[in-house]
């Protein structure tokens, strides 16, 4: 068995820049220990915010920006000064994802990213993206008081109890840093908050109706990217899980349908626009399949999204049916800014094809 490749040494003098990374969804006593121990070891620190730019979701329930401010408010005045936070997303393209971290790091520090201190968890795995800073030093900070660093998914299904939040919040109150405690209570008897709640439990339902299955499943889904006259199709989500997001026509794949047939099944049940099969074979530009592990909160999921352009005719009547409450026509130009209103990975997949965001 080969050995494993050993960490860069750290040199031994205070560096001038560290750099950390979690999703704190929600921040922890652990989080907040890892950030300590890199201000200790450094005179500034960039905390990278992973998932930045998500949709609300369960899994997701805090912006970027609101996990920044609670970091801050944990600290004392002093040492939050001393951080600089790079939101970051996460891509589904490890080299994107990289070279996103790299980018960021070097802006934010002014170094050059290999020279910054990485400072990482004790015994959890790195993301994927880390390994753009694999030649950094590198400082394992210790779990609190010895504790296993606990497990986000969990901690989150405390705060969305689904018998009592009350008892869920005094059960997180030894594991969360106060602020983040206060945040999260504030948060409950809120609409957003019933919201993400009715969303969780939807997602323990289905979990539940497949843990009676031999193995964890994996789901076979299709989506399709419609262009017409510079504008996309897209439809506004009508159930749990993403009820009310914006996300593009599909659906799971048929026993009895090919890819593509599934695909065009889709868009016609759930947007009312039917062309003959002939013309969408004409305007197909590409096939493309997504399959990060982590891409749905409904379990291990693989998309095969497909590319179809219409050219500039005038864009066809739709209508929302089907799970769709609504389908829309929305230009182009105006899909980035609306990137947080995305179901789980669909902004991820019109960049691909569409080329949204720079770089």
């Amino acid at each position: 068995m080969s050995k494993a490749t050993p960490y860069p040494a750290m040199p031994p003098a205070r560096q001038a820049w560290a750099v950390c990374a979690g999703h704190f969804q929600p921040l922890h006593r652990h989080d907040l220990a890892l950030i300590q121990t890199a201000l200790r070891h450094a005179q500034r620190v960039v905390v990278v915010l992973a998932g930045a730019w998500l949709a609300r979701s369960p899994a997701h329930p805090l912006s970027w920006g609101e996990r920044a401010d609670l970091i801050r408010a944990s600290l004392p005045p002093r040492e939050a000064e001393r951080l600089r936070f790079l939101p970051l997303r996460e891509l589904g393209e490890a080299d994107r994802n990289a070279q996103a971290l790299r980018d960021g790091v070097a802006r934010l520090s002014g170094e050059a990213p290999d020279t910054v201190l990485r400072v990482l968890p004790a015994g959890t795995p790195e993301a994927a993206w880390w390994q753009a800073m694999a030649a950094a030093p590198v400082l394992q900070a210790d779990a609190v008081e010895a504790s296993p660093w606990p497990d986000e998914a969990a901690l989150r299904d405390l705060w969305f109890n689904a018998d009592s939040p009350a008892r869920g919040l005094a059960r997180l109150a030894p594991l969360l840093a106060p602020d983040t405690l206060k945040a999260l209570g504030d948060q409950v008897d809120t609409a957003r908050y019933e919201a993400l709640r009715a969303e969780w439990r939807t997602l323990r339902q289905q979990r539940e109706a497949w843990a009676v299955a031999p193995y964890p499943p994996v789901f076979v889904t299709v989506d399709a990217v419609v262009r017409c006259a510079g504008h996309v199709l897209l439809i506004r989500r009508d159930r749990h899980p993403g009820a009310g997001l914006l996300a593009l026509p599909g659906g799971f794949l048929e026993q009895q349908d090919t890819l593509l047939e599934s695909a065009l099944r889709e868009v016609q049940e759930e947007t009312r626009l039917a062309l003959p099969l002939a013309e969408w074979r004409a305007a197909l530009q590409g096939v493309a399949v997504f399959d990060a592990p982590g891409r749905s909160q409904r379990g291990r999921t693989i998309t095969h999204a497909h590319f179809f352009d219409l050219g500039s005719r005038p864009l066809p009547a739709v209508s929302g049916d089907d799970d769709a409450r609504e389908a829309l026509w929305v230009a182009q130009q105006d899909l980035a800014g609306l990137e947080e209103q995305f179901f789980d990975d669909h902004f991820v997949v019109l960049d691909h094809f569409l080329h949204l965001l720079p770089g």
